[in-house]
């Protein structure tokens, strides 16, 4: 079967920018929920998205948030959202065939939905001006595009260049979160509100290690295949 995936130097920057995505989002919620402390931040029982509230200690979705660096994560979100959107399309080639066409558009749904959820807050502010709809898009459409994803690119993995474990691992990572993801929903919608930080995490973190197993696999391929000596016939033709 043909790959689905470019070759070259822009397909390895797209790789590496896949893998980066995730890596700096994680970093910019571990400095954030660092200096929340007042009280401190429960990752269980927090919101994930509290997490980027600016401005003063207030009452949003039913919690206390007081997030001093908010900033960082907002921009951790809109940086992880652009990287996936752009390495996408510079890794996976639409001409062959649907696959490659449906992948990259399950990107471009989670790349926008996060960035979404960096550039409108979850504040309360938010919920009574009306924009709290472009945050509840982007969440929704994240959490759902990117496990569904997920899904798609072990299915795909061998015309991605994943190995079989990589493949069943990326299925196995979107299933759960597709599976989290009701769960969280009855959470929020029910008012129980019981740890809707790990539940939000559950959904969440499988579209983050599935985008770094694929962006990792990816960019490893992409150098073997850059430093691969040529063919006999790649030899004469270069010569």
């Amino acid at each position: 079967m043909n790959p689905i995936v470019r070759s070259g130097v822009a397909a390895r920057a797209g790789a590496l920018l896949i893998l980066l995505g995730p890596l700096v989002s994680w970093l910019a919620e571990f400095i954030t929920a660092a200096a929340w402390q007042d009280p401190p931040y429960a990752p269980l029982y927090n919101w994930v998205s509290h997490l980027g509230l600016t401005g003063p200690p207030q009452t949003a979705f039913g919690q206390v948030a007081n997030s001093p660096l908010g900033a960082v994560m907002d921009t951790g979100w809109v940086i992880y959202g652009i990287f996936l959107i752009v390495g996408a399309f510079l890794v996976f080639d639409p001409r062959e065939g649907t696959r490659p066409i449906i992948i990259l558009i399950l990107a471009g749904v989670a790349g926008v939905g996060v960035s979404l959820v960096g550039v409108f807050q979850g504040s309360d502010a938010n919920v009574h001006n009306g924009l709290i709809a472009f945050h509840t898009f982007g969440a929704q459409g994240v959490m759902l595009a990117g496990n569904i994803m997920a899904i798609g690119v072990g299915v795909s993995g061998t015309r991605i260049g994943l190995g079989r474990s990589r493949s069943i691992a990326s299925i196995a990572l979107g299933t759960v979160g597709l599976t989290a993801f009701p769960l969280f929903m009855a959470d929020v919608f029910a008012g129980w509100m019981w740890d809707i930080g790990m539940l939000e995490r559950a959904v969440i973190y499988p579209i983050m290690i599935g985008h770094t197993l694929l962006g990792s696999s990816l960019a490893a391929a992409r150098r073997r295949h850059a430093t691969r000596p040529p063919t006999p016939l790649e030899a004469q033709i270069a010569n």
